[in-house]
């Protein structure tokens, strides 16, 4: 390997590093590449699209990093996903998206796991947890309609 090959395999590291402790910092969140993007701008720091999403791919083939395309106008989200995500090698993943401002809030709790149990007992029907997502209307935005 070259002096040249060396210092690019350390960049895309680097790159790879400060990408992974961005999603580290935002566990729980959903991000987008313009998001992770818009982060490392206001850090001075110079990340190429093209790097970003490189990156991920790699990280979501290696189940650190889960990806959503929610719908066709949305950009896709991205989570880092830590050992508390993971149920039997599977990844639950429900959402609520908000259908006036776009929020994703992610859910876990027992009683949408009792419904996607029920479903598959009483309805012989296999719900994906890594793509369920309900529409509705998120708190802020019922608060300004009732105003």
């Amino acid at each position: 390997m070259t002096l040249s090959q060396n210092n690019k395999s350390q960049y895309k590291t680097r790159q790879r590093a400060e990408i992974t402790a961005y999603l580290l910092s935002k566990s729980g969140e959903h991000v987008t590449v313009a998001d992770i993007c818009k982060y490392f701008e206001e850090k001075g720091k110079t990340i190429g699209v093209t790097t970003v999403y490189r990156q991920l791919d790699k990280m979501v083939a290696e189940g650190i990093v889960n990806k959503y395309n929610l719908d066709s106008s949305s950009s896709a989200c991205y989570e880092y996903i830590d050992k508390d995500h993971h149920m039997d090698g599977a990844v639950s993943c429900y959402h609520c998206k908000c259908d006036k401002c776009g929020k994703l809030i992610h859910l876990h709790c027992e009683e949408i796991e009792d419904m996607i149990k029920h479903i598959e007992t009483e309805h012989s029907f296999v719900i994906n947890p890594r793509r369920t997502v309900l529409y509705g209307l998120c708190e802020e935005c019922r608060e300004l309609q009732d105003e």
